[in-house]
């Protein structure tokens, strides 16, 4: 059995983002969207769509933000809304920010076999991104760019609500984990992340991009996945 990682450092880094970014701090007493009615699936769906456009708009508002002003688009996420799985990748890359949707083009066929694999198809779970914009020239995202985008992906998580949740990249597992070593040394471990006193299971693997440019990575990826496909198979969860 694998030793369960409870991480906290989530917390001190949102108090640290408070600080120095005043003007994107959600209100203290949020919606609560976690008391909902079974077999109201319909009303559950539309409030999760107009909590997603809210938070567009509070990411849309985002001012003196250098990647915003050289993208095109505002890549929030996609698939289904309902899902038991988010997939969380680093940033969107010039594809992405072309067309607004989440992994496109040679990664995004890349990411789909992956999936396939392990008999998931990308629309039937919710995508998003570390990053909401594409960092120019598609380098990586700073330390102080994800702690300014990680509040508003921490409210992401909470509106999505799943039982999985799938880091891939080391920009995705510093903004949720607070985890900055190598990737390397931290993916293919369950972990768990506490958001608004919610705990989630987390996977770390690798980024399908970084995967294209390190084909012989995959290898691991592929054990990653299959560790992923038992704990939803464990978990009774439906695809």
């Amino acid at each position: 059995m694998t030793k369960k990682v409870i991480n906290q450092k989530g917390k001190f880094d949102e108090e640290l983002i408070n600080t120095i970014e005043p003007n994107f701090v959600f209100k203290d007493k949020p919606i609560n969207r976690f008391n909902i009615i079974e077999n109201s699936n319909d009303s559950n769906q539309t409030n999760k769509a107009e909590l997603l456009e809210e938070l567009k708009k509070q990411i849309n508002s985002i001012e003196n933000c250098n990647l915003k002003d050289n993208s095109q688009n505002l890549v929030l996420g996609d698939g289904n809304i309902n899902s038991s799985i988010m997939l969380i990748g680093e940033a969107p890359g010039i594809e992405e920010d072309k067309s607004g949707t989440t992994f496109k083009g040679e990664v995004g066929d890349l990411l789909n076999k992956m999936l396939l694999a392990i008999k998931i198809k990308k629309q039937n779970i919710y995508c998003s991104y570390a990053i909401n914009f594409r960092p120019p020239e598609d380098r990586k995202p700073t330390t102080q760019e994800i702690k300014r985008y990680s509040v508003f992906l921490r409210e992401h998580i909470s509106i999505i609500n799943p039982k999985i949740i799938i880091l891939m990249g080391s920009s995705a597992m510093e903004a949720v984990t607070g985890i900055n070593s190598k990737i390397s040394s931290e993916r293919g471990k369950w972990k768990e992340t506490i958001l608004k006193n919610k705990t989630y299971p987390v996977m770390i693997s690798f980024n399908p991009s970084y995967l294209i440019r390190f084909p012989e990575n995959k290898k691991y990826s592929w054990e990653d996945l299959k560790k992923i496909k038992q704990k939803i198979d464990e978990m009774k969860i439906i695809i």
